[in-house]
């Protein structure tokens, strides 16, 4: 494995009787590879300065926009949640993931890119100290469309989702990753996501993706009683990502959600009825 510009090196001193030395840990955002079907691929792993191997971290998978897509491993940084770290890396006391769509292949989070993000997140869970109950996903349009795309084949993973002018309807030729036999696909998905808190962001102005998308599916979260949360951005256009991510209620927000266990949801439905 590989470090990064930007990685922070910092030592401790490890004692074992008889035995004294250095331990090592990376820092800042690192540069990480995986194998996938005989494959290599970059991605990045952010880990805060603080980071400590004694304590559980919460962690983020972070899913880019069209306009990261390629084979660096780097350009998922530069955008949404990688530059709001760099401005405010104290409100974002989280390990980070960020995967990428590869330039030669689908140009979607949906099927193999969908596999990379998730061995990714699995690399990282196994590598640093991660609390598996505080899992989050975000992503910004394409991205957003991925947040929900993994949110609905991997209800059970994630502790609570941030998704950003993204879509569920099929767009730009690709389409819906809801099975073709699905009368109403926003119920579809809602169905799926409705245990898992939800905050919703899109610019009431977005000429890309339309802002019915996120008004739609936080209807029909509603619809379910699911927690979710709406934020439409009067005036902005596609790029709800800046301002999404920059609110300090957001991180506060998301590292409060938990993912509870099957027997604590038993005895809150029982205790609701």
């Amino acid at each position: 494995m590989t470090t990064s510009l930007g990685a922070v090196l910092t030592t401790g001193l490890v004692l074992i009787p008889g035995v004294a030395f250095a331990q090592v840990t990376e820092t800042g955002f690192l540069d990480r590879t995986l194998t996938l079907d005989g494959n290599e691929y970059a991605y990045q792993v952010y880990v805060p300065r603080d980071y400590e191997p004694s304590d559980d971290w919460p962690a983020v998978l972070f899913l880019h926009g069209s306009g990261e897509r390629g084979d660096a491993g780097l350009q998922a940084t530069q955008v949404g949640l990688g530059s709001a770290i760099r401005f405010n890396p104290e409100r974002w006391p989280t390990v980070a993931i960020f995967p990428q769509v590869p330039s030669d292949g689908d140009l979607i989070w949906q099927d193999f890119a969908g596999e990379i993000a998730i061995a990714a997140l699995d690399a990282t869970l196994e590598e640093f100290s991660i609390d598996e109950s505080r899992v989050y996903l975000t992503g910004l349009s394409l991205g957003g469309e991925g947040a929900w795309y993994l949110g609905y084949q991997y209800p059970d993973r994630f502790a609570a989702i941030v998704p950003i002018c993204g879509y569920v309807e099929g767009m730009d030729g690709f389409a819906s990753f809801v099975p073709e036999s699905s009368t109403d696909i926003y119920s579809d998905v809602a169905q799926r996501l409705r245990e898992i808190p939800i905050w919703i962001f899109h610019g009431d102005a977005d000429t890309v993706v339309p802002v019915e998308e996120s008004r739609r599916m936080a209807a029909a979260l509603a619809d379910l009683g699911a927690d979710v949360q709406y934020s439409e951005l009067p005036g902005v256009g596609h790029n709800a990502w800046d301002p999404a991510y920059s609110q300090e209620a957001l991180p506060s927000w998301l590292f409060a959600q938990q993912k509870q266990s099957g027997i604590t949801k038993l005895l809150e439905r029982l205790l609701d009825r």
